[in-house]
């Protein structure tokens, strides 16, 4: 007579079964749309886009800080399109390239455009990566204030101004400015370029006489840059990533870590896009003072 078979031996190899085809399945499905995410054992580079104008450090600070922490990434990689934005921010971000390079490595990829606050970035990392077609450069600061007082004038409108001192209205767009008011500007203007001509010198290791020279708001091809001093090398961001690696003792293949998009709807995108650009079209007349290259 046939020995009866074990139904809990026959349910246990079901499960297994089971557990090692999710298992499987789980694994297929990470490594399609989250190849880079840390399962990985090979060696990382941490890649960071700076994109479009610059009117806030958080995020790329919070990531440098992130990728500097995480000893599975070797290297740090400033993937830079932008024609810069306001100063403090870019400042900021500035700092803290300068911190981060004092125990990890980091490499400015320049895009289409890296001018302005986008080369104040670059200027803070150990090495700098520009297309030969690259706009950069543009190192000088702006402040841009709208008028309207001819047409308030026209419509009857005026308005009286009560203030604690002569400049504490300066820049208003509903009067002319004075004489004294330009000096005070200008002289404000000059001090912010000194600072940036200051940090371009201490990153790229430049005579503070040379950068000088090159501050007067003109921009650069990418290989008109190399021959300046401002740009190291050029090539594409793979290029970059060769020259991450070499800097960082890497062999053979690496992972890109990009920073985590945050999630949303694509209804919460376009509204955010929206409101980006609404805000950039007024810049002008909100009188920030910028790193910032308005061509094209």
């Amino acid at each position: 007579m046939p020995k009866t078979k074990n139904p809990i031996l026959i349910v246990s190899l079901i499960l297994l079964g089971i557990i090692l085809f999710l298992g499987i399945a789980l694994t297929c499905i990470l490594s399609v749309f989250t190849p880079l995410t840390d399962l990985t054992f090979r060696d990382q580079i941490g890649v960071i886009p700076i994109e479009g104008t610059i009117s806030d450090s958080r995020s790329v600070i919070s990531s440098l800080i992130k990728y500097k922490k995480d000893k599975k990434i070797k290297a740090i990689i400033l993937r830079i399109n932008s024609p810069g934005g306001s100063v403090a921010p870019t400042q900021e971000i500035y700092q803290e390239v300068r911190k981060t390079i004092i125990t990890k490595k980091v490499i400015a990829s320049m895009g289409s455009v890296a001018a302005s606050g986008g080369y104040y970035i670059a200027a803070a990392t150990d090495k700098i990566v520009a297309n030969p077609g690259t706009i950069t450069g543009s190192i000088g600061v702006m402040i841009k204030f709208m008028r309207i007082k001819g047409l308030l004038d026209r419509i009857g409108i005026h308005f009286e101004v009560f203030k604690s001192g002569r400049f504490k209205d300066v820049g208003s767009p509903h009067r002319k400015a004075t004489e004294q008011d330009r000096e005070l500007i200008q002289a404000l203007i000059l001090d912010i370029k000194r600072q940036f001509v200051k940090d371009v010198s201490v990153g790229r290791n430049l005579p503070v006489e040379k950068v000088q020279k090159l501050a007067d708001g003109r921009i650069f091809t990418g290989a008109q840059a190399k021959e300046a001093g401002l740009v190291d090398s050029l090539g594409n961001f793979q290029d970059a990533v060769e020259i991450a690696k070499e800097m960082a003792n890497i062999d053979g293949e690496v992972v890109l870590i990009y920073p985590k998009k945050s999630s949303g709807s694509l209804l919460d995108m376009f509204f955010k896009k929206a409101a980006n650009s609404f805000m950039e079209s007024i810049h002008g007349a909100k009188g920030d003072l910028e790193y910032r290259w308005n061509g094209f």
